[in-house]
């Protein structure tokens, strides 16, 4: 039972993995896409911000609504949501038919995650279930890392539609472990709605949200349009912007550490540093972008502040969702994807109207947003910071 477990955790990782890798290797293959459907990148762009938008909009709700349903149930069905979809990008003639396949896994992308986290949770001892969440959650740096730079590789070397079987093949691996060896699980204790939508009534919650969105209008405003970037403004081809976007998944391995011992150490500090450091970023971004060399080393520096900002935006919303921790989960999936959306539909208009060299002063203008908004938290819940710190 004890490896059969400790496969189902790869297993789960293994969908988290799928999940990213069909989100965000849209983004490696926009070039692609305005090719094959002859449209502006600007356009293309909305395959990013459609998914997270309904993301964005389902993800609370709906893990609400199927908190009493059998989670195996669950996990085989947003799973396989995903295996239809990568097969409906890869086959697809028609642009409209590719976006609406977006919102499909979109709806199920917050549910998988929150349940998987859990019964990740439920197959170990109690006093391992940390390490077997942080296994699970490892298959988003680890999709960051490979699958959307091998899904740009895939459709450079091969196709398009290669690149999109990928990643149906990877979520169809994990459809099958799920069913094979997951057992039934149904729910026997269930929290209350009014229980778990309580916490929306803490004022400090919801600045904490906002400084959540921010952050990731501020990284995805630029990230989401990276391989367009480097193409245009820095020259590279095909094959250096898949490069680049594996050593930037790489980076965000170590990054991921960094950022998480410094959250450990002091928590305030860390979160208001972290806006700060990634203006300078963009600075030196838009001013070195036309350089090959220099923006090689730049995108490592990018790589590891970039995955700073998932954890110090996890860590600080879930201060305030203590009380419901798995409600609080869907809430960080759902406003950090609405983050995603805003960033990269700006992001986009920055392109259209002043060209995508000026992209990156959509990134520095929400980047600066959620610096204010952490300053005005901090000063207007003073000793709830300052308890939060030391916790």
């Amino acid at each position: 039972m004890k490896q059969v477990n400790s496969l189902l955790i790869i297993i789960l990782a293994l969908g988290v993995f799928g999940i990213i890798t069909t989100e965000m290797g849209i983004i490696g293959v926009l070039p692609q896409v305005t090719q094959k459907f002859n449209i502006s990148t600007s356009q293309a762009g909305w395959l990013v911000s459609v998914f997270s938008l309904v993301v964005a909009i389902s993800g609370p709700f709906l893990t609400l609504l199927v908190s009493g349903i059998n989670r195996k149930v669950i996990l085989l069905t947003a799973v396989l949501s995903f295996v239809i979809s990568n097969m409906v990008y890869a086959f697809t003639t028609e642009f409209d038919v590719m976006l609406i396949f977006r919102i499909l896994p979109a709806i199920f992308h917050p549910v998988f995650f929150s349940v998987a986290l859990v019964v990740a949770a439920k197959l170990v001892p109690p006093e391992k279930s940390s390490k077997a969440v942080t296994k699970v959650f490892a298959g988003i740096t680890v999709g960051f890392a490979f699958g959307v730079p091998l899904t740009s590789y895939l459709a450079e070397k091969i196709s398009l539609e290669a690149a999109f079987l990928f990643g149906a093949v990877v979520s169809m691996i994990a459809f099958t472990g799920i069913l094979i060896w997951l057992p039934s699980m149904p729910v026997k204790e269930k929290m209350s709605y009014g229980k778990q939508l309580g916490i929306l009534r803490k004022p400090q919650l919801w600045f904490n949200i906002v400084t959540v969105i921010f952050i990731f209008a501020a990284m995805f405003s630029v990230y989401s349009y990276f391989a367009e970037y480097l193409g245009q403004v820095t020259h590279m081809n095909g094959s250096w912007i898949s490069i680049m976007l594996m050593v930037f998944g790489i980076i965000m391995i170590f990054g991921n550490f960094l950022f998480g011992g410094l959250l450990h150490k002091n928590l305030i500090k860390t979160v208001l540093m972290f806006p700060l450091l990634y203006v300078i970023i963009y600075l030196i971004i838009y001013y070195l972008s036309s350089s090959f060399l220099p923006m090689v080393v730049v995108v490592l520096i990018w790589g590891a502040v970039h995955s700073g900002g998932l954890i110090i935006s996890q860590a600080w919303l879930t201060t305030e969702t203590k009380e419901a921790p798995e409600f609080g989960n869907s809430l960080f999936v759902s406003f950090s994807n609405l983050g995603i959306t805003i960033g990269a539909s700006i992001g986009g208009w920055f392109i259209s109207h002043l060209g995508i060299h000026q992209l990156i002063w959509s990134g520095i203008m929400f980047t600066l947003l959620a610096f204010l908004t952490i300053i005005i938290k901090i000063k207007m819940f003073k000793s709830n910071a300052e308890e939060v710190n030391v916790s």
